[in-house]
């Protein structure tokens, strides 16, 4: 079957469109289950009612491991913010409301989120012995809650459809407390978009009960397990350096 040229392509998969759908391509590097364990993650979040693409079907082509899904036409609230920069207070107040009912329900058997941390830590080859011994341990001690979280939350997995917001890309949903998931955002703004980073969070601290220093109490941590990804050398020594300052 060809599928055309890509839509996008990222660390771990190829993004196509074809026949109205959608088929993430995964890397022949990954998990054989990796297919599965992403599409459980969409249906359970489906099946809460949230707006998010609908599965179609598991398959294999060329013996990569293939999601078909739902395909949802429309512009991401990141192209929307940036196309439109008098909005961006507008766009990201929106962005905070969804995000708000992912963290409504419990993400039952979901993995949790804090699991994949540690181990992306503990198998870092950048972080020094001490600094990950003492990461490791505060990730011990922070809470354990059981929300829904998206793991991978930011205006570019959010595609405005007509008049309705669907939630796509999760690949990184678990189970987790809700103020990682929100210091997990926060950090992916920082990394590129000081003034986004700073208007997310004056935002969703204003607009819920969580303080600016309870949900930073996550950072060195969120950042720790960010640095094991395919992040730019400059990211990288950001990482560090926000580690450092928050330890």
């Amino acid at each position: 079957m060809n599928l055309g040229e890509p839509l996008a392509s990222g660390n771990t998969a190829k993004i196509y469109l074809n026949d109205n759908k959608i088929f993430k391509i995964y890397k022949d590097y990954l998990p054989s289950t990796e297919s599965a364990m992403e599409a459980s993650k969409q249906r359970f979040a489906h099946s809460c009612g949230l707006p998010v693409p609908k599965v179609i079907d598991i398959n294999k082509m060329d013996n990569n491991q293939v999601l078909i899904m739902e395909y949802i036409k429309g512009k991401t609230l990141g192209d929307l913010l940036f196309e439109n920069p008098e909005k961006a207070e507008y766009y990201m107040s929106k962005s905070i409301d969804i995000q708000q009912q992912i963290h409504h329900y419990e993400g039952k058997n979901l993995p949790p989120i804090s699991a994949k941390w540690r181990s992306q830590v503990e198998g870092s080859h950048i972080l020094e012995g001490k600094i990950k011994s003492i990461i490791l341990a505060k990730l011990k001690g922070m809470p354990n809650e059981k929300r829904l979280c998206h793991g991978d939350f930011h205006l570019y997995n959010l595609v405005q459809a007509d008049d309705k917001v669907w939630i796509i890309d999760w690949v990184d949903a678990g189970t987790g407390d809700v103020c990682a998931d929100i210091c997990r955002t926060y950090l992916l703004y920082l990394e590129n978009h000081q003034e986004l980073a700073d208007l997310y969070l004056d935002l969703y601290c204003s607009k819920t009960v969580y303080t600016k220093a309870v949900i930073l109490e996550w950072m060195p941590i969120v950042a720790a397990s960010r640095l094991s990804e395919n992040v730019s050398p400059d990211n990288k020594d950001k990482l560090l350096k926000i580690i450092n300052r928050f330890l």
